[in-house]
């Protein structure tokens, strides 16, 4: 027999620093689960040998241990049904939505998701966007593994468009530098915030950096190696080499004029100058800009904040990682 419970739980984790997520949960007794909808308004970036899935697993499985959660099975009858909703605490882009229903489609089949919003859309503080229908003890093993995913993706989508906006008409990339494990959620997260993803890692784009170079004897010997290496070897990517003076500009764009090259983007790094009031000088950068005039693809690195994002875009970069 059913019966009818009122309780009231609240959950607000820190969505990164630029927003927060509450799951209000009030139990009431229905029953029927119905079909997860699916948002996946924004695809994941494409990966050989990622499986997001086992991430999924791995989540779930570290927050369960060898018992699973023993304050629910103590506490929660196993038949009893809740409806839990999700409740913006601040404005901010959301982002993990299509992730949190491979979450409750992992943790209970059953459990019925329903979304007022999608991956990226813009939320205020105080919008209720979602709830999760079904038992209360899998929503609540569910639930944290998917507020972890949100507040996270949500954080840096937040962020991203932030960052993207203020950049335009160049493009926000981001790097290699993500959380081990959570690279492919973390990119993910980026394109929801309107950014556009850099290479997945080290098998997709040939990526010629400081330490290559003085290995290799040169920048000219660097780039050498790598078009002959990918013609030996039937290989089709970008190239991007790493520039830090306006001389290596000019002695790529001096290889690039006497030789075929598969040579696609060249990097400008720490072309973006601190000044000792805060601001920035931006002068090598465009130079650098100006002299490669449309013959490569441009990419600024280093010194990039959100205070500086927008004098960097409007040198005429093409990429700001």
């Amino acid at each position: 027999m059913f019966g009818v419970m009122s309780i009231s739980t609240f959950v607000s984790p820190c969505l990164s620093t630029a927003s927060r997520l509450v799951v209000r949960m009030s139990a009431t007794v229905t029953r029927g689960s119905g079909i997860p909808i699916k948002f996946v308004a924004v695809k994941p970036p494409s990966h050989p040998t990622y499986d997001l899935k086992g991430v999924i697993k791995l989540a779930l499985a570290e927050d369960a241990g060898d018992r699973g959660d023993v304050t629910c099975m103590a506490t929660i009858p196993a038949d009893m049904e809740v409806e839990a909703h999700f409740l913006a605490k601040e404005d901010g882009v959301v982002a993990g939505i299509a992730l949190a229903e491979m979450v409750f489609s992992e943790v209970d089949p059953a459990l019925k998701v329903d979304w007022a919003r999608k991956d990226g859309d813009y939320i205020q503080k105080g919008l209720q966007f979602g709830k999760v229908h079904g038992r209360a003890h899998n929503v609540v093993v569910a639930e944290r593994v998917v507020l972890n995913f949100m507040q996270r993706m949500s954080g840096i989508a937040t962020l991203t468009k932030a960052m993207a906006d203020a950049a335009h008409p160049a493009c926000i990339l981001e790097t290699r530098k993500t959380a081990p494990g959570l690279r492919l959620v973390d990119k993910w997260a980026v394109l929801i915030g309107g950014g556009q993803n850099h290479r997945m890692g080290l098998f997709d784009m040939v990526m010629i950096k400081d330490n290559h170079i003085s290995i290799a004897g040169g920048v000219r010997n660097a780039l050498r190696s790598v078009d002959l290496y990918l013609e030996e070897n039937n290989l089709h990517m970008g190239v991007e080499v790493e520039t830090r003076t306006l001389e290596e500009v000019n002695e790529v764009l001096q290889y690039a004029s006497q030789t075929k090259t598969s040579l696609t983007r060249i990097m400008l790094d720490n072309m973006v100058v601190p000044q000792s009031n805060g601001d920035v000088d931006v002068s090598m950068l465009k130079e650098a800009v100006d002299l490669i005039n449309g013959r490569f693809e441009t990419e600024a690195s280093g010194n990039v904040t959100l205070e500086t994002v927008h004098k960097i875009g409007e040198t005429g970069v093409t990429y700001i990682s």
